[in-house]
């Protein structure tokens, strides 16, 4: 059996840390319990848990405070509890072509039964929008603003800082459209702080860049813009159950239903093990350069191999993510006889994002898409780089 060679990270890292499955394990066999359903002293280190790490994932995004955090069973749902929580009949959405289809497709719901209109701004054959085109799609009906941080299919960053800024110079508070980021690509790999950045809703995974385990994520709503938004999951929150309506304060009407809290346990700690004595910027300014060396150790090998063409460069390759085509071989046999032959995993096809492929000038069945970690090495592109000259022949 050939060695295990992971190149997927876009979709999720791998190997989870050891810290992490350590946690899990031990919630699970010594302090099972329901969060808020118990006074009894399991329950309560059950809520500690949570307390924890929403005061850990606010200072990972610079937010104001931990009550500013609700925690989703992942990025996707956390999408959706954002965008159909808070839009409304005849809002306009500003969005892009670079975002995933956790983005576009709640819109494009909205959309069909015409609660929402939008306006979905192009992308440059890098993958990247323009701030100056995002601000002039804006009107007064506009609500959101909805940006990804970087795109999955060829990792390109994108202005959301600038975006941010903008719109604070543009319009007073009160009627300021909110800006929503996704920030799936980036969380745990990328400072981005959501006060500086002036960024109201933020949503990302835990088990890609953010050290956690699948089936995890979270959704950051600014404190000042909570009274915009409202569940759209109803259920036992273990408070107020007298009342059939859910409670009004955020972030429990977000988080109906028992908590997955051995994930977040292994993912609290993941969090905690990534920074040791750190503080969560100082190990994302490390990350940050880690992988912008890697993003130049990919695109520079892959350059050299030929029949290789890639897609949707980046201006400035800021993550190791990067779409290519194989001369005179479709994306998705590319990748089986990478796995089968190789043992490199990588993905193939449009990666659930609907909109960036004409763009990009992508093939129509997609494109091969390498993602790295961290963790990668040197000796694992060396690997990929000899596997893909062969198949170029």
């Amino acid at each position: 059996m050939t060695r295990r060679i992971y190149l997927d990270h876009a979709a999720t890292c791998y190997p989870k840390s050891p810290v992490i499955l350590d946690a899990m394990h031990d919630f699970s066999m010594h302090h099972e319990a329901a969060v808020g359903r118990g006074a009894y002293r399991a329950s309560q280190h059950a809520g500690q848990i949570i307390a924890r790490l929403r005061r850990e994932l606010a200072a990972w995004i610079g937010a104001a405070g931990d009550q500013e955090i609700s925690l989703h069973p992942g990025g996707t749902a956390a999408l959706n509890a954002g965008l159909l929580g808070i839009l409304k009949s005849g809002d306009h959405v500003v969005t892009t072509a670079a975002e995933h289809n956790s983005v576009l497709r709640p819109l494009q719901h909205l959309v069909a039964n015409n609660v929402i209109t939008w306006t979905v701004v192009p992308v440059d054959a890098q993958g990247q929008v323009s701030a100056d085109a995002v601000l002039a799609a804006v009107t007064p009906q506009t609500r959101m603003v909805a940006v990804v941080h970087a795109a999955n299919v060829n990792g390109a960053v994108q202005p959301v800082d600038a975006i941010g800024r903008r719109l604070v110079d543009r319009f007073d508070p009160a009627s300021k459209p909110l800006l929503f980021c996704d920030a799936a690509q980036t969380f745990g790999h990328l400072p981005l702080s959501v006060t500086q950045a002036h960024i109201d809703v933020l949503a990302a995974p835990g088990h890609k860049g953010g050290s956690g385990p699948l089936g995890t994520g979270f959704l950051y709503v600014r404190r000042e813009a909570q009274d915009r938004i409202r569940p759209t999951v109803f259920g036992g929150t273990g408070t107020r159950s007298e009342s059939l309506e859910m409670p009004h304060d955020y972030p429990a009407s977000f988080e109906a239903g028992n908590l997955n809290v051995p994930a977040y346990a292994g993912w609290l700690a993941g969090l905690r093990s990534r920074r040791d004595h750190a503080s969560p910027q100082e190990t994302l300014a490390t990350s940050q350069g880690r992988l912008a060396e890697l993003a130049s150790e990919l695109y520079s090998g892959l350059d050299q191999v030929p029949g290789v063409r890639v897609i949707g460069r980046p201006h400035v390759p800021v993550l190791p993510v990067a779409s290519l085509a194989i001369d005179g071989l479709a994306a998705g046999d590319a990748a089986m006889i990478l796995d089968s032959e190789f043992g490199i995993e990588v993905r193939s096809g449009l990666h659930c994002a609907a909109l960036i492929h004409a763009a990009i000038d992508s093939p129509a069945d997609g494109t091969v898409r390498i993602s790295c970690g961290e963790t990668t090495m040197r000796e694992e592109l060396e690997s990929l780089f000899a596997a893909l000259a062969e198949l170029s022949r």
